[in-house]
């Protein structure tokens, strides 16, 4: 349908604003779970003040748009019977860079791993010769593309991430490898956080907790066995760590309710 193109302010590129059929736009892989109540309740919205804000989306490869911010207003749109919605078009070659700018719904650690990943392999697509540090622009911290390898690579759909997270903040770094020798190191680096998830759950069960939060707590206190209460900088690599955590959590002991560690 008709519409109007213009420059990016900034960096120059061409956006178009089209009111397009919602029947020509999907939503990726890359975006998060879809939430119905949020879509209800934007569908509440349209039908008083109407549909007022583009979504944004890239251009496929096969005709269609991809939705990188508004899928839950796509969504409340067709809800409502709504058949064209006011759109941004953006050119696709940008569309890694945009990936965080989705913010109908706070992104939780599966989210943040689940784009990572997806912005690891699009890099390792375009360029596998490109050195995996260089996607620090892109991706705030390391360990969301180890984890959205164990999530999207080996399919752990219930993997408990935040239980490892802050140990995976001082030792899962960027690597200096190319994005093609990288995809095997994190593969390598999953594999291990997995078997270490498989001794950490037979000790959660041992120990008959209930609360899915004393994960962490085990496994704080396993790397506090191993490296004290108080380190800040961690001189083992990312295998010996994990190694000596794996080895000492059949010890561990927790209880219910025990603080969380707040000062790890």
């Amino acid at each position: 349908m008709g519409g109007f193109s213009f420059r990016e302010p900034l960096r120059g590129y061409e956006i178009k604003l089209e009111l397009v059929n919602v029947e020509k736009i999907r939503i990726p892989e890359i975006q998060r779970e879809i939430s119905d109540k949020l879509i209800k309740q934007l569908a509440e919205s349209i039908n008083r003040i109407g549909f007022v804000e583009p979504i944004i989306t890239v251009e496929g490869s096969d005709g269609y748009l991809e939705v990188i911010n508004g899928q839950h207003r796509l969504e409340a749109a067709k809800l409502v019977g709504l058949k064209v919605i006011p759109t941004l078009i953006l050119p696709r070659e940008i569309m890694k860079h945009i990936i965080s700018l989705n913010i109908e719904k706070a992104p939780n650690l599966r989210d943040k791993a689940h784009q990572a990943y997806m912005v690891f392999m699009m890099s390792l697509e375009e360029n596998p010769n490109m050195i995996e540090s260089e996607l620090m622009r892109l991706v705030d911290f390391a360990h969301y593309i180890t984890i959205g390898f164990i999530v999207d690579r080996f399919n752990v759909g219930r993997f408990p991430g935040y239980a490892f997270e802050k140990v995976l903040s001082k030792v899962d770094d960027f690597t200096s490898y190319t994005l093609k020798d990288a995809e095997k190191e994190r593969e390598r680096r999953a594999k291990l956080l997995m078997e270490v998830r498989e001794v950490l759950e037979e000790r959660y069960n041992e120990l008959g907790l209930k609360n899915a939060l004393t994960k962490e707590s085990l496994v704080l206190k396993a790397f506090q066995e191993n490296y004290g209460k108080w380190v800040r900088n961690v001189t083992d690599d990312f295998y010996t760590v994990f190694e000596k955590i794996k080895a000492i959590l059949p010890r561990i002991f927790v209880e219910e309710r025990e603080e969380d560690f707040q000062n790890f």
